[in-house]
């Protein structure tokens, strides 16, 4: 894993699709080994990671919640 900080993209306040399309669309700008941290305040996107996760092929090294925030962190594989 890489020592560098993670990139941070805040989707909050934002509902299904639009944090899972914009973590997307930042993994595709990033290199392999690089660490994106997710927030988001919609509940839904515990599932939408893990299982985007699951079917990308990117890791997901964390998925967390507190007062409201869910923060999800993956690496790009």
């Amino acid at each position: 894993m890489s020592d560098e900080s993670p990139v941070e993209l805040d989707t909050r306040g934002l509902v299904c699709p639009m944090p899972l399309l914009k973590a997307k669309r930042a993994l595709n700008a990033m290199e392999v080994g690089q660490r994106l941290q997710v927030l988001s305040t919609d509940q839904g996107s515990v599932r939408d990671f893990r299982v985007f996760a699951e079917q990308s092929g990117h890791l997901l090294l964390a998925s967390d919640e507190a007062d409201g925030v869910y923060r999800h962190l993956l690496q790009k594989s």
